[in-house]
């Protein structure tokens, strides 16, 4: 349907909002209605946004969802859908090299901003490595653990014969809580302290242990924590307590 005045008038004042301020304020369908424009620039598209929003549920959801998914709703075409997986791209791509650009090390907000459209909508905990090398660059992300999140499925093993495989020298360990509150469980705490353990045993550094919430996270390293488990490793070199004695055995299992 073509668009009237009123309509005209409605996405001019869109775009004159998102050139003065960014997204800032905008519904989510407000933004798949900026989008589809791109597309059917003569097109009423507030209708064919909010069904996009209703379908999926989220903007996430919608900017995700696949081409054809998206062409059920009337008056979205392939022009609208090319748009769509355009920017969404640009984004992505824009955001990674912004990340791998910097030293990571210093820049957990910036690992936040990377990682946050993916994972805040996840229903499940989902535990990522970011393997860098020696100048803080990015070489892989991988998704180690889908599922609640404890020492007892978190393999040190793994995550080394990672650093080894892709030759990392740090490494950067990212896990979301459904529920929205990213401060650290004890589990969370036990886990980071084993991988910064088995790291050290072979001279590979964790950096930073990163929990996503919503829209804010916690950072180890901003708070002192992994600063604080290196300190813990060297005590227990010189003679610890056995709890730490213990911890430091599990962290060797992962190499004999």
């Amino acid at each position: 349907m073509p668009a009237d005045d009123k309509s005209l008038g409605h996405r001019k004042r869109l775009r004159e909002r998102f050139i003065k301020s960014g997204l800032k304020g905008f519904h989510d369908y407000e933004i798949i209605e900026l989008l589809l424009t791109l597309g059917s620039p003569r097109k009423d598209c507030k209708p064919q946004a909010k069904e996009a929003i209703k379908r999926f549920k989220t903007l996430r959801g919608a900017l995700e969802a696949p081409p054809e998914e998206l062409q059920q709703i009337g008056g979205i075409g392939p022009h609208s859908v090319f748009g769509i997986k355009l920017v969404q791209e640009v984004a992505r791509e824009f955001l990674k090299q912004k990340i791998i650009d910097k030293p990571v090390y210093k820049s957990s907000q910036e690992i936040f901003d990377y990682l946050y459209h993916s994972m805040r909508d996840l229903k499940k905990e989902v535990f990522k490595v970011l393997y860098l090398n020696s100048q803080n660059q990015i070489i892989e992300v991988v998704d180690l653990f889908e599922g609640t999140i404890n020492s007892s499925v978190i393999s040190p093993r793994e995550v080394i014969e990672g650093a080894i495989k892709y030759n990392a020298v740090s490494l950067i360990f990212v896990h979301n809580h459904p529920a929205g509150d990213p401060e650290p469980s004890q589990n969370d705490k036990d886990v980071t302290r084993d991988l910064v353990y088995a790291g050290a045993i072979m001279r590979i550094r964790v950096l930073d242990h990163i929990i996503i919430g919503n829209d804010r996270y916690f950072s180890f390293a901003g708070e002192g924590l992994i600063e604080q488990y290196e300190l813990d490793f060297l005590k227990i070199k010189v003679g610890g307590t056995s709890e730490a004695k213990r911890r430091l055995y599990r962290a060797r299992l992962f190499h004999p």
